[in-house]
């Protein structure tokens, strides 16, 4: 719908534009609450070490862009061609060249913060050979579907109150699903 000629809204016309849009507002409106809350709760919270961009976000074939990157039609469908896949270079490649950019840049006690999927190894398997124990996650992630961890990063940027984060690299990556969420009034 958003790489459609045809499509008449604001987002799809500023992508068609030679300026693009935003990457972390076209992702949020490609894959709505859960990216909408990734990128409410790092804008939130992120403590970017000096020099580097605030908010990160993983592509497909470009590694780690900075969300407020303005990207055109023609970035997504590059995207769109490259699988997000460990095994695949087009992918692996760009991701860990911009890991080790940024662990240069990060102080020896800078966490870095994931909150993408740790259940399968697509970004672990990269992320944590380039930084190690220093890469972590919200442990309240362990068991929660897509929108459940975009709806409790959501809450938590109302509250004003960062997650607890734990190391990747030891951490249950699968766990049982925890409750749901209690219904905000």
């Amino acid at each position: 719908m958003i790489l459609s000629p045809k499509a008449r809204f604001g987002l799809a016309e500023r992508l068609r534009g030679p300026e693009g849009a935003p990457l972390g507002e076209v992702f949020t409106f490609l894959s709505g609450l859960y990216f909408r809350g990734k990128l409410a709760y790092a804008r939130a919270f992120a403590r970017p070490p000096e020099g580097a961009a605030g908010v990160l976000v993983i592509t497909a074939n470009a590694g780690l862009v900075p969300a407020d990157a303005l990207v055109t039609h023609t970035h997504l469908r590059r995207f769109a061609r490259v699988a997000i896949d460990a095994a695949e270079p087009r992918y692996r490649q760009p991701l860990a060249r911009a890991s080790r950019s940024l662990a240069a840049l990060a102080v020896e006690d800078c966490q870095i913060v994931l909150l993408g999927s740790i259940a399968s190894g697509k970004y672990v398997d990269i992320l944590g050979r380039v930084f190690g124990e220093r890469l972590v996650f919200p442990a309240d992630f362990v068991g929660r579907g897509d929108m459940s961890r975009g709806g409790l990063m959501l809450r938590r940027v109302r509250e004003g109150r960062e997650l607890d984060y734990t190391p990747v690299l030891t951490a249950v990556r699968r766990g049982p699903r925890p409750p749901k969420l209690p219904r905000l009034s």
